[in-house]
């Protein structure tokens, strides 16, 4: 161990971390040996920022509840805070891996809590940390998801077409058209905004055969770690790594878990254009079918080589260069 990280784990040992449970309605937060239910709004955020200044608290561990974490988060993180946003499994493993199968609000709080505090010490705990969006990268992510919700809403009113009954197929075709109006307005709101803000990234990433508007403007509002993490790193983030499954002798198959799934299926659907358009693309897809790779296998991989680019050209701030990527002949 470096000097540095003994310096920094002194540090961390000296200093509480704190764990939130979160609700629509309420926080429950737990440092050191203490424990507060606040409301989840602006008073709470700033009666827990003052508790937890006064207190010097160093880590803060929350769990992903739908979204309602996300404001809580970011009142933390302006003041100063380092804090950890966790998918609630990886929460509730660890508790059960320390023993505590009871579950209520108070006990998810100091589990969290506890979870937080071996953050603090983690050698690599920046990997952790999570990084607070400025506000034209969380209007952009604002756009990008209610994008995602009509589309969703869509799905599900031309389903309904072929099963309404006649009285019912006005109605239907009514929303359709509500529907699209607003699409046109959310798509017109990401083009002017991602044009204002987000030139450069966009001509970087639209550069690449394949990536258009919807997918560079995912990117950019839901992956803002592009270009600022190593490829495995960001492949890990967004689902397309393979993870191994061996044990003893045993090598087990590996295969894609978690992942942020807004990002992965725009990503998916950039692959699927760009086995088509991108010559790169195209000839890794089918050296991989020729070595009997099957069909899904293949696509992930694609997905993780476009991924692995579109990543280099967001670090390197670089639009696609044949001569990078395009083996001569």
């Amino acid at each position: 161990m470096s000097v540095h990280q003994q310096g920094r784990e002194t540090i961390a040992a000296s200093r509480p971390s704190a764990g939130i449970d979160v609700s629509k309605a309420h926080l429950d937060a737990a440092w050191a040996e203490r424990f507060e239910h606040v409301s989840n709004d602006a008073d709470g955020w700033d009666a827990l920022v003052a508790k937890f200044q006064a207190d010097r608290v160093d880590v803060v561990v929350l769990e992903a509840t739908g979204g309602y974490e996300k404001a809580a988060a970011c009142a933390l993180q302006a003041a100063g805070f380092a804090v950890v946003v966790l998918n609630p499994r990886q929460g509730r493993e660890f508790a059960k891996a320390m023993g505590q199968l009871e579950k209520t609000d108070r006990v998810d709080a100091y589990s969290l809590r506890d979870f937080a505090a071996v953050i603090a010490r983690h050698p690599k705990r920046e990997r952790y940390i999570r990084e607070l969006p400025d506000a034209q990268r969380a209007h952009l992510a604002g756009l990008v998801m209610r994008r995602r919700q009509l589309l969703n809403m869509r799905n599900e009113e031309t389903n309904r077409l072929h099963t309404s009954h006649r009285v019912a197929l006005k109605s239907v075709q009514a929303i359709l058209k509500a529907i699209d109006k607003q699409l046109g307005a959310v798509d017109d709101d990401i083009d002017h905004h991602m044009q204002q803000h987000f030139k450069d990234i966009r001509t970087w990433l639209e550069s690449v055969k394949g990536v258009a508007d919807v997918t560079s403007s995912t990117l950019v509002g839901l992956l803002g770690e592009l270009g600022r993490l190593p490829r495995r790193s960001i492949a890990k983030l967004v689902g397309v790594a393979p993870l191994a499954r061996d044990s003893g002798p045993r090598k087990g198959t590996r295969a894609i878990w978690g992942g942020r799934a807004e990002v992965r299926a725009v990503l998916y659907m950039a692959t699927v254009s760009a086995i088509t358009h991108n010559p790169v693309i195209r000839q890794f897809h089918q050296q991989l079918i020729a070595k009997g790779k099957p069909n899904k296998v293949a696509m992930v991989a694609c997905m993780r080589k476009l991924l692995t680019i579109l990543n280099a050209m967001a670090r390197d701030h670089a639009t696609w260069d044949d001569s990078k990527h395009v083996k001569p002949a």
